[in-house]
């Protein structure tokens, strides 16, 4: 649509009788971080509203993608809820954006229906860590965890499950809550006499109780200003407890205090840290198989190619193929210095180029889950801009499975898909150019659709009268 106030759905825009119609722009946009839904759900009417009346301008949509972002239903650095990242992307121009938390769904429903009423293209996924036997001796994406590795699925079409895959997600979460708890009373141990509760420190810092060892870190930082009034006496105490200088200007919970925690506490060699066996996280191949019976794109997490893992990139994919991975993420700005050749640089294009000899769409986003990270990659950069069309193919490629999955089980691994394409690259084609022309106003087009529907059909459904 050219004209941007189309881009705000009408059933979005009723009038508000309250203060939200008047609210600045600015005070709006912090309500979106409410943990209240119904609060998030008015701010992000009442901007929809400044938007019709032209108080607020918004850009057409570009081709800057962020298929990554976690929100505070894990951890994101910056307290955005689902309404905020989507509200935030549509201001900036993205092309398609996705939210993606560690092991729960919690945030896809309300991040849809914001994409929806933005006229954003919105995906959700979400990512946990997996066990891979066949690299049990060799660190891949977890530091100092061999056989360990973050995983992802991308573009699921529904957060409600049923059977099997509900009890594998409801694991997934409960594991990750025990293991935090005995983390926590390890390093409990270790800070006295600065302790948490769980319940009241730790939970209380995200609005779906699903903590992170970032919140962790966090509450430490927030407890001990409580125990340590005096700036002199707390950088004394991190000192000595984390053995790393802690300058005041790190205080109470600035980013170098909240990562030397972290490294120091909780990660391997950290005094609460315990090396995870091979029952400590699911299994990959079991894990692909609950997204993809999900709906989701199961989709194998890359670093910067340098563990040694890694280093076997070509053998890491065909043991994550072998089990229905179907794509790989890359987070680029972590890896490069805009100007300055590095080993990363030249690792991310190495595997750039073997995704696309293998026909894996490639999903990018920078997490936002650590102090300092970008919201959307610069992409303008000599580094980035030769690889900005592979990003907006695979971007593409996961809004159109989102939506043809959740509107009638069509999407990218689905039977239909096996059965009407040729090639991975011809099913690559057709969804790349679905996703580019689906609109999120029409997306209700596509519902119901028989499995006997050719993808031509499917694209001359939207080239109709839209």
């Amino acid at each position: 649509m050219n004209n941007t106030k189309k881009c705000i759905t009408r059933k979005c825009v009723r009038k508000l009788p309250t203060i939200e119609r008047f609210m600045l722009i600015e005070e709006l946009e912090s309500r979106l971080d409410s943990f209240d839904p119904g609060e998030r759900k008015q701010a992000l009417t009442a901007l929809c509203e400044k938007v019709q009346a032209g108080e607020i301008t918004l850009p057409r949509a570009g081709t800057d993608v962020n298929l990554h972002c976690h929100t505070f239903f894990s951890y994101n650095t910056y307290g955005y809820s689902p309404s905020k990242f989507a509200w935030l992307a549509h201001k900036a121009g993205l092309a398609v954006a996705e939210v993606v938390d560690f092991d729960v769904l919690d945030a896809l429903e309300e991040f849809l229906e914001a994409g929806k009423t933005l006229g954003l293209k919105a995906c959700a996924g979400m990512e946990t860590r997996v066990f891979v036997p066949e690299f049990a001796t060799r660190v891949m994406t977890s530091p100092g965890e061999p056989g360990i590795t973050y995983h992802m699925g991308v573009g699921f079409p529904r957060a409600t499950l049923g059977g099997e895959q509900k009890q594998f997600l409801l694991n997934l979460r409960q594991t990750a809550q025990q293991r935090n708890q005995g983390l926590m009373g390890r390093v409990n141990k270790h800070l006295k006499p600065v302790e948490l509760d769980y319940e009241k420190d730790v939970l209380v810092l995200t609005p779906g109780g699903n903590a992170t060892e970032r919140h962790m870190c966090l509450a430490y930082a927030r407890k001990a200003k409580e125990v340590f009034l005096d700036d002199d006496k707390l950088s004394k105490f991190w000192s000595e407890k984390l053995g790393v200088e802690i300058e005041s200007s790190a205080l109470p919970q600035g980013r170098e205090l909240l990562d030397a925690i972290r490294a120091k506490t909780m990660k391997r060699g950290g005094v609460g840290y315990v090396l995870p066996d091979k029952g400590s996280f699911p299994l990959m191949a079991d894990t692909n198989r609950f997204l993809l019976a999900a709906g989701a794109i199961p989709t194998l997490t890359w670093l910067d190619g340098t563990s040694e893992g890694e280093k076997d990139i070509e053998e890491l994919l065909d043991v994550a193929m072998s089990t229905g991975a179907a794509a790989i993420n890359v987070i680029p700005d972590r890896n490069y210095t805009p100007g300055a050749k590095s080993e990363k640089i030249e690792n991310l294009y190495q595997v750039v180029e073997l995704a696309q000899k293998l026909h894996l769409p490639v999903v990018e986003g920078t997490e936002m889950n650590s102090p300092g990270q970008k919201f959307v990659d610069n992409f303008k950069t000599a580094e980035l801009s030769p690889l900005v069309p592979v990003f907006l193919k695979g971007a593409h490629i996961v809004y159109a499975h989102s939506v043809l999955q959740q509107k009638c089980g069509l999407g990218y691994t689905s039977d239909w898909a096996k059965k009407n394409f040729k090639s991975v690259a011809d099913k690559n084609e057709f969804f790349e150019e679905l996703g580019n022309i689906l609109e999120p106003q029409y997306e209700d087009k596509l519902g119901g659709l028989s499995k006997d529907v050719t993808a031509k059909e499917i694209l001359n459904i939207l080239t109709r009268n839209s």
